[in-house]
């Protein structure tokens, strides 16, 4: 880490635009088992970020590090460069000054919870910066509390979850953006003087065009095993912002938390606003071990039902799209069980009275079922389920309305749309108003009504197809800018509600594809659907952007007609890397290759333990070539999981062996193709797993479109 460390020489020099202090008068360090981030009390009150790199074997070696830059950065004072918070005042004075309270440090089931406390003396401001320290996953999650404490209202203009400082040779920002089926291509730049900002300004589907996460080389850029590099995460379903900028000196800091964009508010007396979380991990040894470590933290301290299973499926859209009765989905449901998978999942089309949902023009906002579709309701639907020994989920989308609806005939009051305008329409629809407690009752009751009249519901795919637009509440009259924030808590206040009273209810979390991937949701969700795009060469790469952040458990990949001259076993092959699950008419995949889906689901099943909780290794990027390769190996090291895909190799390419990673090397491992088109089962062959990592398989042909799957098993 000797590029982060030299962040500790480096912050002398570059503390005297912010008030550089030469005595230490109190250390504060937050650590995991792998990181280290050190702040300093100056003698001037103020507290200064001091280090952040690899953590010190000897503890007290901490003690030699003094000064460095100011830990959260205020609008108004000696600084020229962004600042982490500006609080307008009363009298119109924009500036403020903090200075070190006290600080305590609490041991967690994680490990430990870090709160250092500052507040303006003049005008009675507070800011608490808390930091959670994952200690076994190397993982710190961080975010501010900000307190009017004084006697008048204030108003925030800005107010990040995290300032991290950062002063080595280079740095090179990746980042992921993209738009509707084309989600999270990486784009990678060196930094130089001046700012890279990434925000967004959606409002509900607030990730369309770029992710809210990215990684970030230090000295270099990060590769797969080798740099020292940060990545990092927003918990946030909204507009988001991440700011780097490099100073005069080389210095950098990274400022991360809602983008301030029409965010204004006024905070009174007393009145706290808390940040969401900014999550990271710092490795030495590149992207894919921060991968890990978020995968890690992810599965056992944020995802709903993190540790659990998940159900494979079989969804009607692709099968039926609008056009179903209730006859056609009974058939499917046997179809779903004649496939092995755990549930069928109904899709969009079921509902509406007045405005019945044959399009996606009308009905959007009526939750009640169509009689001529579904004459005997959804009852009838989870009965025959039942019967076939499978489970039932359903599709809502319960946060928009279509104009064409009852809904919005009732309550337009209840709709986001500017007065005196002409409505806009994002896919023939508008945003319900979640700051108001009235939609949020209204929201959570489409949800607790279903369940209560159809308890046999096991499963919701939740939708969110439109940004927000005509940016206006009348609800918050007079407080415009506060609807960002208001609309995202109104949505964690129906969320929290749901998760109360039906605690083991799984839901997917959907958002016309990716527009919806953060780990405050994944508080309320088992999974996402990364894509509309479900071209698995296309879901390739996009399985591998999102792999970066989230773990295979949370990925939702289904078997799709979508680019249907690959071969089904190309497509089920991708498939199997995420949370496996088919959208398909079976009827046109013919006799022979219905039989493979079928093996394949009682494939996938035996493998489900490594692939969604085992350790996911990028082997081979699709991004540098005509094949790619990933492999999940179980935390013991026993048993693994290796996918190698040929996409369209080059006539007469010269192919090389592929590498595995994450093995123990001493151990022997019987591997063994599986999965086979034909239903053969490949020759089993031994290897010690040093040969593996060492020398690697000739896992790559030359035939387009082909791939394998071969199982490791440790003896």
């Amino acid at each position: 880490m000797d590029v982060l460390r030299c962040f500790v020489v480096g912050c002398v020099a570059a503390v005297a635009a912010t008030g550089a202090v030469a005595a230490v008068k109190r250390q504060i360090v937050v650590q995991t088992d792998e990181t280290g981030l050190v702040f300093t009390v100056g003698d001037n009150g103020r507290l200064y970020q001091s280090y952040i790199g690899k953590r010190l074997a000897n503890a007290a070696d901490y003690a030699n590090l003094t000064g460095g830059t100011e830990a959260y950065i205020t609008h108004g004072m000696e600084d020229y460069f962004e600042p982490a918070l500006h609080i307008n005042h009363a009298d119109d004075n924009p500036s403020t000054l903090l200075t070190y309270v006290n600080h305590s440090v609490t041991p967690t089931d994680w490990g430990s919870r870090t709160v250092i406390s500052l507040t303006d003396s003049i005008y009675g401001d507070k800011v608490d910066l808390y930091f959670d320290a994952y200690e076994k996953t190397n993982v710190i999650s961080t975010w501010s509390e900000i307190t009017n404490g004084g006697k008048s209202p204030v108003e925030i203009e800005k107010f990040a979850s995290s300032m991290l400082h950062f002063d080595a040779p280079a740095y090179y920002l990746t980042e992921f953006s993209g738009e509707w089926a084309t989600e999270v291509r990486p784009g990678t730049q060196e930094l130089k003087f001046g700012k890279k900002i990434i925000d967004t300004k959606l409002g509900s589907r607030a990730n369309m065009q770029v992710s809210p996460f990215f990684e970030l080389g230090l000295g270099s850029p990060a590769s797969e095993d080798h740099g020292e590099v940060l990545v990092g995460t927003l918990a946030w379903t909204g507009n988001f912002q991440f700011c780097f900028e490099v100073d005069q000196k080389g210095g950098l800091r990274v400022i991360s938390g809602i983008n301030p964009y029409f965010s204004r508010r006024t905070l009174k007396k007393g009145e706290t606003f808390k940040t969401p979380e900014f999550i990271f991990t710092l490795s030495e040894n590149g992207v894919g071990e921060a991968s890990r470590d978020l995968h890690e933290w992810a599965r056992h301290h944020r995802v709903k039902d993190g540790t659990g299973d998940r159900m494979t499926l079989l969804n009607n859209w692709e099968a039926t799209y609008f056009s179903f009765d209730q006859d056609k989905l009974i058939s499917l449901i046997g179809e779903a069980k004649e496939l092995g998978v755990d549930m069928f999942l109904l899709d969009d089309g079921w509902f509406g009275t007045k405005y019945p949902r044959n399009s996606d023009h009308q009905g959007l906002g009526d939750w009640t079922e169509i009689k001529e579709k579904l004459p005997d309701g959804i009852g009838r639907l989870t009965e025959e389920a039942a019967k076939q020994g499978i489970k039932f989920g359903l599709w809502i989308e319960p946060e928009m309305v279509n104009p064409k609806s009852e809904l919005y005939e009732k309550h337009k009051d209840w709709v986001i749309t500017l007065p005196n305008r002409d409505e806009y329409y994002f896919r023939n629809q508008l945003v319900l108003d979640l700051s108001n407690p009235a939609v949020q009752d209204y929201v959570f009751g489409i949800v607790d009504g279903l369940m209560t009249k159809y308890p046999d519901i096991a499963f919701f795919k939740w939708d969110c197809n439109s940004p927000i637009t005509n940016i206006y509440s009348q609800y918050e009259k007079g407080h415009q800018t506060q609807l960002y924030v208001d609309h995202v808590r109104g949505l964690y206040n129906i969320l929290e509600r749901i998760k109360e009273k039906y605690p083991d209810l799984p839901m997917m979390l959907c958002s016309g594809g990716g527009g919806r991937t953060d780990y405050e949701a994944l508080k309320y969700f088992t999974e996402f659907w990364p894509s509309d795009n479900t071209d698995p060469i296309e879901r390739l790469y996009i399985q591998w952007g999102y792999s970066q952040v989230f773990p295979s458990k949370v990925q939702c990949a289904h078997v799709t007609t979508w680019n249907n001259q690959s071969p089904i076993k190309f497509r089920v092959n991708v498939a199997m890397m995420g949370k496996m699950g088919f959208d398909i008419n079976l009827h046109d995949i013919g006799e022979k290759d219905l039989e493979y889906c079928k093996q394949s689901v009682k494939d996938y099943n035996a493998l489900k333990p490594i692939i969604l909780d085992g350790d996911q290794y990028r082997l081979v990027s699709p991004y540098e070539g005509n094949h790619t390769a990933t492999s999940y190996v179980s935390h013991d090291k026993r048993n693994g999981v290796l996918f190698a895909f040929d996409i369209y190799p080059r006539y007469g390419e010269k192919l090389h062996n592929v590498k595995l990673k994450g093995l123990d090397p001493a151990m022997t491992y019987a591997v063994e193709e599986i999965n086979r088109a034909d239903g053969s089962k490949g020759q089993v062959k031994r290897y010690s797993g040093d040969y593996l990592m060492t020398v690697g398989l000739p896992v790559f042909s030359g035939r387009k479109l082909s791939s394998r799957v071969y199982t490791l098993k440790g003896e």
